[in-house]
């Protein structure tokens, strides 16, 4: 991406929209990423955040215009985002936001707490609780996130938690697959799913933030009984995590 490109694209906080018609507002995207990395990062932040809502469709040419980039980036971001299972590639017409189920949700969640929980509870009765102060900044983010209603941002600070948790038992592996799956999880659900308790309102965010913290607690007080109880419930009972 050129300098001239990057002026064409505002900053999110200010009054611009994307290209002509679309009613988006565009991302400033990171500039130490290559420009198909900084199209992945705005394009998985806007399905999470759902300003580009499941089940809509949206070609590249669009897409390249509203970044003020070409339309191979977005192409290439895009069939990375199919790999995730974010869209579905239309042959001809370009790219279809995923709709997922409550289900799909639940089943992801299910999967990652059976990874999870049990290393977890491995680490609860192995690190020292003092280590787990170092979290403190990783939860607090994920609370303040929540309490602005910024699904996009609470995304990325909530993977962090759990990257950051996980990285104590030194397994690099366990680590990618686990951060892959929550990736997925973190895609919204389909419109018509869309209620007063789905996960990704304000309210039910920061109920799964404060999760975060009140295990944080937990672990650092060396509460193993208490770890397993909250560790098992964040996972039933949040499709975030």
């Amino acid at each position: 991406m050129d300098r001239a490109a990057r002026s064409r694209v505002p900053d999110p906080r200010g009054p611009g929209t994307g290209a002509a018609g679309s009613g988006f507002p565009v991302r400033r995207m990171p500039e130490r990423f290559s420009v198909r990395d900084q199209v992945l990062a705005s394009l998985r932040a806007e399905i999470i955040g759902g300003e580009l809502a499941p089940g809509s469709v949206h070609s590249a040419p669009a897409l390249a215009a509203r970044y003020g980039v070409s339309a191979t980036p977005v192409r290439e971001a895009m069939q990375l985002l199919a790999r995730e299972d974010a869209v579905e590639v239309l042959p001809n017409r370009g790219f279809r936001i995923a709709e997922r189920s409550v289900r799909e949700l639940a089943e992801l969640a299910a999967v990652r707490a059976l990874l999870e929980v049990p290393v977890v509870l491995a680490l609860a009765r192995s690190v020292a609780p003092g280590r787990w102060e170092a979290l403190r900044p990783l939860a607090a983010a994920t609370v303040t996130a929540a309490a602005l209603g910024d699904r996009a941002a609470y995304a990325e600070s909530d993977r962090a938690f759990h990257r950051a948790l996980l990285e104590f038992s030194g397994n690099l592996q366990l680590v990618s697959v686990a951060d892959d799956l929550h990736r997925r999880a973190q895609f919204p659900l389909a419109a018509t799913s869309h209620g007063p308790h789905s996960p990704s309102r304000p309210a039910a965010l920061l109920a799964d933030a404060t999760e975060h913290s009140v295990l944080l607690e937990a672990l650092i007080a060396g509460d193993v009984v208490t770890v397993e109880s909250l560790a098992r419930e964040h996972f039933s009972g949040s499709t975030w995590g």
